[in-house]
């Protein structure tokens, strides 16, 4: 193979993994179904090799379960497990926040200040996609900032299970204009190397977030068919009882390898 077939390769792979990572996130693959390596590689335009390899990837973050006897399952969690985990990062990202505060640089204010505009910009077009990687990317550099490689394993470790959670947060119009606010008070904490505001606006930040997230969650159990329209794909019963793909395409296929 020479090194651009391999560089190409290494693209596919990488392309492969971000595509399924934002189908998870993004709730179109519905937590707790099986993902089919033949469908996704169908609609990605891929083989099943790239497929096996985000796979892997994603069950070592934390978005996909893998099985016995079943396979790969998008991670689903109890109510009681989302409550969990929203108060250990609230508690995370308050220590962090508490670190970059007193640690940030003006280099990497300057990133934040950048990110934080664009991320403006998808809110103002609510193009809720592009919102939640800037979004992702900024809670990223705070972390960073704090300066604690610890720590940061940590936060990329749990968050990984509430990430779709936390993108479909922003869901409520007005619950989505508190978190921009919430994130210029950041940023302004930053600026002034404020710690212990900082650390109480991320908390209360996450905390937000975790209150959302189980009104959502809470009215979804008590009317579980009314949003079932609401995801993009789910298992569908064949003869016999087993589970078989929809034929609805995921999503537009990635540019075929040459």
């Amino acid at each position: 193979m020479s090194y651009l077939e391999h560089s190409n390769s290494q693209n596919l792979h990488e392309a492969t993994f971000e595509k399924l990572r934002s189908l998870l996130v993004e709730g179109k693959i519905a937590p707790g179904s099986k993902l089919n390596e033949r469908e996704l590689a169908e609609s990605l335009n891929v083989s099943r090799t790239p497929i096996r390899e985000a796979i892997r990837r994603l069950a070592a973050e934390g978005l996909v379960e893998l099985l016995a006897n079943r396979g790969a399952i998008a991670l689903q969690l109890s109510l009681a497990d989302v409550m969990h985990t929203f108060d250990v990062i609230a508690n995370l990202e308050g220590f962090s926040g508490e670190l970059a505060a007193q640690n940030i640089g003006d280099v990497t204010l300057s990133e934040l200040e950048a990110l934080q505009y664009e991320m403006m910009a998808s809110y103002a077009r609510r193009d809720l996609s592009s919102y939640y990687k800037l979004n992702l990317r900024i809670h990223q550099l705070i972390n960073q900032a704090a300066n604690n490689p610890v720590l940061s394993k940590l936060f990329t470790q749990v968050n990984a299970r509430i990430e779709a959670l936390r993108f479909r947060s922003n869901q409520d119009g007005v619950k989505w204009e508190k978190a921009v606010e919430e994130h210029q008070e950041m940023l302004d904490a930053l600026k002034a190397h404020d710690s212990g505001r900082m650390r109480k606006i991320m908390m209360q930040h996450v905390k937000n977030k975790r209150d959302v997230v189980a009104q959502i969650l809470r009215k979804r159990l008590r009317h579980p068919r009314r949003h079932n329209h609401e995801q993009t794909l789910r298992p569908q019963r064949g003869h016999g009882g087993s589970s078989r793909p929809s034929k609805r395409p995921l999503v537009s296929k990635l540019p075929k390898q040459s």
